[in-house]
């Protein structure tokens, strides 16, 4: 693509250099640079592309975004922006064809609840008849192509360089996870959003935004950015539902389990295997459980009528949708005793899924939580998720999770900083996780319930910088 025609999609400050060069492609890591790449010096947390410059141009970069010039090098071309990593989105939407005009595309953001709605409006769109491609944390899918996730939100060359794909296999729809380290870093920058959804606001990723109120103003600002003539649909059971949308130009829909909105649902029967809603005046049984999932529920009912689907369809497909890896997922021994792995990794996730199953178990039964805390992440949560997993269970095992590059039983010590001397003698702490899941099973007896919290769909554990193979669901059924 011609550099000029590049250009168009972002504001520059200052230009040097010719402007009608070929460019082959983008980067923003100076490691993949060849002859004729542009490269964009984005400032990270840790790395300021600015100090690679030298290097990019010494293997063929031909084209430099920066927000200074330290030093102008002959035959290169400079051009200077405000923000490097909002111009670096608006770039890659340009040079892959701006997809995301090409498509219907629908965010979803909020704390948790993500992965589920996403993944359920990529099945039911699917399911009406519609080719769809899907953004998520566990998998990534262009139709029935899985690619390989490796953050919630991609990169935004990655992230448009998908969506192109997907236009080119002719994908009308695709929806996508929205974190709030993909609006803080720009990576949506340049995406047209057909419509956003808010599921909920708790404390999660406290280490990267420093405070509460950085993390839920970053997720408002999708909201703020949608466009006229979008939609969004907010969750107003969230203290935080009407806040996100206070200043958004979209049409504003809202969903609730308690009070008036337009998009309204109640349990009538649950159990294990699923549950009888009432929503909008109309009944539908789900493999789903847990009133966070009648939340998730409205939130794809209140899309897809949005997007024009026969509300009779979406019902007849939302019955038919089983939970997401690692959601909320039942394993039952012939032992008596019912597993659930569940991603639950912040102190609101793991008090909803305990409350759900508290509902559910029947009397005479004990809840056995094994629950753990990944390193180098918000330590303030640690306590605070052994207080709510020691309160809503008879036996609390802690253990590890992914400790990264924390030692283990420093984590370990911060979660038990949230229980009393009382607690902590019947608390067991074991920090290998592979034992402390087969103890769980062990102690166990018939209609108890294990819920094993914290890593779901994740197959991994990742000690001292190295990634180990680790699967609780491979775990809990090597003791069934």
């Amino acid at each position: 693509m011609i550099l000029s025609q590049l250009l168009k999609a972002i504001e520059t400050e200052r230009v040097i250099g010719d402007t009608e060069l070929e460019i082959k492609n983008i980067q923003f890591d100076s490691r993949k640079i060849e002859h004729g790449s542009m490269f964009v010096a984005t400032i990270g947390t840790t790395v300021d592309g600015h100090d690679f410059i030298g290097q990019c141009i010494d293997n063929g970069a031909k084209a430099i975004v920066c927000q200074r010039i330290d030093n102008i090098v002959e035959g290169i071309t400079y051009i200077v922006v405000k923000d490097t990593q909002k111009a670096l989105g608006f770039l890659a939407s340009e040079f892959y064809g701006r997809p995301s005009e090409k498509l219907i595309l629908v965010g979803v953001t909020g704390t948790n609840g993500k992965t589920t709605i996403a993944t359920l409006l990529y099945k039911l769109t699917r399911g009406i008849g519609h080719k769809t491609g899907l953004l998520s944390t566990v998998c990534n899918y262009i139709e029935d192509e899985a690619i390989p996730s490796t953050h919630t939100t991609p990169d935004a060359l990655a992230l448009n360089e998908l969506l192109s794909k997907m236009v080119e296999q002719g994908c009308e729809y695709c929806f996508m996870e929205v974190s709030s380290h993909s609006i803080a870093q720009e990576r949506i920058a340049g995406l047209k959003f057909n419509g956003g959804i808010f599921t909920n606001l708790t404390r999660d990723h406290i280490d990267f935004h420093k405070t509460f109120d950085n993390y839920r103003d970053t997720k408002k600002r999708f909201f703020d950015n949608l466009p006229k003539q979008s939609f969004a649909i907010t969750n107003k059971d969230d203290k935080n539902g009407l806040v996100m949308v206070q200043n958004t130009k979209a049409k504003i829909y809202s969903y609730s389990t308690r009070t008036i909105a337009d998009f309204k649902a109640q349990i009538l029967e649950e159990g294990f295997e699923g549950m009888l809603l009432n929503i909008n005046q109309q009944e539908v049984f789900v493999p789903l459980v847990g009133r966070f999932n009648v939340s998730n529920l409205l939130a794809i009912y209140g899309t897809a009528i949005c997007l024009g689907f026969d509300k009779d369809e979406v019902l007849r497909i939302l019955s038919t949708l089983k939970p997401v890896n690692g959601r909320f997922e039942t394993i039952y021994s012939p032992k008596g005793w019912t597993a659930i792995v569940d991603y639950a990794h912040t102190p609101d996730a793991v008090e909803n899924v305990i409350s759900t199953i508290n509902e559910i178990r029947k009397a005479g039964t004990k809840l056995i939580t094994v629950v753990g805390c990944g390193g180098n992440r918000d330590k303030g949560k640690r306590p605070m998720m052994a207080k709510i997993a020691k309160n809503g269970s008879e036996q609390l095992i802690l253990t590890s999770d992914n400790p990264r590059d924390e030692e283990p039983e420093d984590i370990l010590k911060d979660m038990l900083a949230g229980l009393t001397e009382e607690e902590k003698l019947s608390t067991l702490v074991i920090e290998d996780r592979r034992q402390a899941i087969r103890t769980a099973c062990t102690l166990a007896g018939k209609g108890d319930v294990i819920l094993i919290a914290g890593k779901g769909h994740e197959d991994y554990q990742i000690i001292k910088g190295v990634k180990h193979h680790f699967d609780d669901h491979e775990e809990v059924k090597a003791m069934v």
